[in-house]
């Protein structure tokens, strides 16, 4: 009995650390999309990084719309530095989200 009791009490530390997990994630998603991307800290660094890389995608040299985070500082929203973010088309930015499509485009990262 006492096993299984213990087997009970892993379960919902596991499931309350997973949900907790969550909620976490949650809350900076939220933040990021609803706050900091429309804060005019992002605007300007948006524009730096469009003006840095002549408004041209780093990925296919078409014409650069959207600002795309190559890595993310998870601890530390709207902390990251510009040379973690490029400037890219929005069939690029779309390609470069979406996973089913990684694997099958060959990106080579070019600066114009």
């Amino acid at each position: 009995m006492t096993g299984l009791l213990l087997l009970l009490a892993a379960i919902v530390v596991a499931v309350f650390k997973r949900w907790s997990f969550e909620m976490k994630r949650k809350r900076r998603r939220d933040y990021y999309r609803n706050v900091y991307l429309k804060s005019d800290e992002w605007k300007r660094k948006r524009n730096v990084v469009l003006l840095r890389d002549n408004w041209r995608c780093v990925y296919c040299g078409e014409s650069a719309t959207q600002v795309h985070h190559t890595r993310y500082a998870k601890r530390n929203i709207g902390k990251e530095p510009i040379k973690w973010l490029v400037s890219i088309c929005k069939s690029c930015h779309d390609a470069q989200h979406n996973k089913s499509h990684l694997f099958s485009l060959d990106f080579t990262f070019r600066r114009t």
